[in-house]
């Protein structure tokens, strides 16, 4: 079959995050001169181009701040990338790490508390890009958005290139914009009518998960698919947990991002960790893996921190602890935030065969998931006594362990194959150019 030339906006293809993976996951094996992804400057560092090596970058030609707010700015050129291929990836300069740190955290969330943010800036769409994407001719737009910047952009791309539109939604992002601030009420109400209008734009709309499908309906009018990380099944179990007795030193291991939703969580991990070690005298360590490395680390014997290693290596690190954790933070914001995400290793913890652990609040898809199968031992009371007690009985039981590991290499088997998924993801995108 072949399938449809498709522009990609708003995410590229990369193995560092949740996003990047669930993306490089459901267009594997698309064609490559059939495949292209427009994205701005700041997302196109360490890109991999195993799937696509067709990227536009957005930059000063189209993305352009008004003085003097522009020269807090780093500046990136606008056009096609120029490719330096290390280890089948784009390598692009990095902007000057403290300067980005304070214009993320104390200058932009300046600008959004006195409301004049989403006026300062805009993206257009230059007569290069649009040169680019004529000469390119997609068949199918795919986006995902998550601001007021890419929701206006969208909205000229498609008045330009009126073609079918999908857009991915990962997390309710809606729900948390402009949340703060003099002028929250009329950003936010202003943002959902854009969001709104680019909805009614869009062909398809796809969400992370099955709860996000239900209220997305019932909130915008619009039905709704589900398309989550698929997992090659082959790849996953190589090393697939099939002993469930414990190391002499037993280990409970956290991969992902840290940041919002997630950082408090992290920490009251490491306080239960301490009190199960103390009471049934082990040493349980509480392995991190992220991105950076947390500055509260060293207060807590029991973490040992690694950063990110290659992907390729991920299904031996997932089989060779004891336990896997999945958490989220139970403050309001932060469930505002992730109550309908889809963790992009659910799947990949699943397969694994190792124990998951989840400690999340009631109201999460996650946790919905999780009790619906019993593919995990959850925890939804932000209790270190809660949390401790859960570790505690995992370790002590053995079946347990190795009832609710089985409950999920059947599921990932089941519903996350990724040539199940896949199969479905390209049929229903071709459809739109049945219409």
């Amino acid at each position: 079959m072949l399938l449809p030339k498709i522009l990609i906006f708003g995410q590229p293809f990369t193995r560092k995050s949740g996003g990047g993976i669930t993306l490089s996951n459901l267009f594997e094996g698309w064609d490559k001169d059939r495949i292209a992804v427009v994205s701005t400057g700041h997302m196109l560092t360490d890109v991999e181009t195993d799937i696509c090596n067709n990227y536009y970058q957005l930059g000063s030609k189209e993305h352009r701040w008004i003085f003097p707010f522009n020269k807090f700015q780093h500046t990136f050129p606008s056009g096609t990338v120029a490719i330096k291929i290390t280890e089948s990836k784009i390598i692009l300069p990095q902007s000057n790490s403290l300067r980005k740190k304070f214009v993320d955290n104390f200058f932009f969330p300046l600008l959004k508390y006195f409301g004049i943010y989403y006026k300062l800036s805009s993206i257009n769409l230059s007569p290069e890009f649009k040169n680019w994407i004529t000469q390119y001719n997609p068949e199918v737009i795919y986006v995902q958005v998550s601001d007021r910047d890419a929701i206006l952009f969208v909205q000229k791309l498609h008045a330009f290139f009126q073609k079918p539109m999908i857009i991915h939604v990962m997390d309710d992002w809606p729900s948390t914009i402009s949340s703060s601030g003099l002028l929250k009420n009329y950003w936010r109400k202003k943002i959902d009518r854009e969001f709104r209008d680019l909805l009614n734009m869009s062909s398809l709309l796809f969400t992370i998960s099955d709860n996000m499908a239900f209220e997305y309906e019932k909130r915008y009018g619009k039905k709704c698919i589900t398309f989550h990380n698929p997992i090659n099944l082959e790849f996953w179990k190589k090393y697939q947990k099939n002993n469930y007795d414990l190391n002499l030193s037993p280990s409970i291991l956290y991969a992902g991002r840290i940041g919002i939703g997630i950082e408090e969580s992290l920490r009251t991990i490491a306080e239960s960790i301490i009190r199960i070690n103390k009471e049934l005298q082990v040493s349980m360590k509480f392995i991190l893996q992220t991105q950076e490395r947390p500055p509260w680390l060293d207060k807590y014997d029991c973490v040992i921190y690694q950063p990110f290693g290659k992907y390729s290596d991920l299904p031996k690190r997932f089989s060779e602890v004891d336990l896997l954790i999945l958490p989220y933070d139970f403050s309001a914001s932060s469930i505002k935030f992730i109550k309908y995400s889809m963790p992009t290793k659910a799947p990949e913890y699943m397969v694994c065969g190792t124990p998951i652990l989840i400690f999340a609040p009631p109201t999460t898809a996650i946790v919905d998931y999780a009790n619906k199968f019993n593919w995990a031992k959850v925890v939804t009371k932000n209790s270190i006594s809660e949390l401790a007690n859960a570790i505690r009985s995992l370790i002590v039981n053995k079946n347990e362990r190795e009832k609710i590991a089985t409950n999920a290499k059947i599921l990932a088997e089941k519903s996350h194959d990724s040539k199940i998924v896949l199969n479905s993801f390209r049929k229903t995108i071709s459809s739109l150019n049945n219409e």
